[in-house]
């Protein structure tokens, strides 16, 4: 479960400014494609959740966004504009946090901190000691005495004090204790009701479930589905544990696996899985039954995550066998 729950998920208009938008990309290297033909929109105002497992592409496609790396085929388009041809004015925009952050050893993390502020186009000081503060970190150490942990906190904090648009976030939390976890929940969703954008790579799919508005996932250099977590939950099943006073019936409803019901002799114990378009029929079957106690668990993350690869490459792959 998410350390500091879910979010339900804010509206952002369809029609929203997009801030990046990937088409088709592709990326070669050598031989190797790490990128075949991506597709990712982030809207104004949007936290997105960007996931896949390693090798899967975000890393490449996040380079390719910043201009550090040129793409092979495709497009990219960050403000609009091509992220590759003058990247600097696209940079004062936004602010990115890597996964494995790399400090100046001899300044101490204070001084990292302003320097990286610089390079995000300034900072806002109330918000860098606010950050300082909630981080629970010490800047007056030298870098070099930094643990992983620590070096991370300088990246976010520069990042999250910086007055930008857009904040890139690839695998940010690495090295954080579960309390430093929450602290950056609570600060992506206080600078995402701000009405920044945030990009946000992750393996950790209960960071993701509790701040995303809408989801990315992709494998092997493709996007495999996009939408809310609500749009792509549409597309799976609802488990459903229910006690009732009478055998409840689910005849003629195709929607209904996994059926499983025992006769306590004072009562009938059902669960199931369902599938989203009947559930309100099922639910209302189970009240005719007479509901002593019902729970209704929607898929998580994990599950939507699962449901996503196996539906979409497990066959693919069986007939056409792994890509090299």
């Amino acid at each position: 479960m998410p350390i500091a729950g879910p979010r339900a998920s804010r509206a952002v208009e369809p029609g929203a400014e997009v801030v990046v938008r990937a088409t088709g990309l592709v990326k070669w290297f050598g031989d190797v494609t790490a990128l075949d033909g991506l597709d990712l929109e982030v809207r104004r105002g949007e936290v997105h959740g960007f996931l896949g497992p390693n090798g899967a592409g975000k890393s490449t496609t996040i380079r390719i966004l910043l201009g550090l790396m040129r793409k092979s085929g495709g497009e990219m388009r960050l403000f609009g504009k091509d992220p590759w041809h003058g990247s600097a004015p696209l940079h004062r925009r936004l602010a990115y946090v890597p996964g494995d952050v790399t400090l100046w050893p001899g300044l101490s993390g204070g001084q990292c901190i302003d320097v990286l502020a610089q390079v995000h186009g300034g900072i806002r000081a109330d918000r860098r000691e606010e950050l300082i503060e909630r981080f629970d970190f010490d800047p007056t150490k030298r870098a070099r005495d930094y643990s992983k942990g620590n070096r991370q906190k300088v990246s976010l904090i520069a990042a999250l004090a910086a007055d930008v648009e857009f904040v890139v976030l690839d695998e940010p939390t690495s090295g954080l204790d579960p309390l430093m976890e929450q602290a950056f929940q609570e600060i992506i969703r206080e600078r995402a009701a701000e009405g920044i954008t945030v990009l946000l790579s992750s393996h950790i799919l209960a960071e993701v479930e509790a701040l995303a508005d809408r989801v990315t996932i992709v494998r092997r250099g493709k996007t495999v589905t996009t939408g809310t977590l609500a749009e792509l939950r549409r597309h799976t099943r609802t488990k459903i544990h229910a006690v009732t006073e009478q055998l409840p019936r689910f005849d003629g409803v195709a929607g209904v696996v996994n059926l499983e019901v025992e006769d306590h002799g004072a009562g009938f114990e059902a669960r199931l899985s369902v599938d989203a378009d009947v559930l309100g029929d099922v639910v209302g079957r189970l009240h005719a039954a007479g509901v002593d106690t019902l729970t209704v668990a929607p898929p998580s993350l994990d599950e939507l995550f699962l449901h996503a690869y196996t539906d979409t490459y497990s066959g693919q792959e069986s007939r056409q066998g792994s890509p090299a």
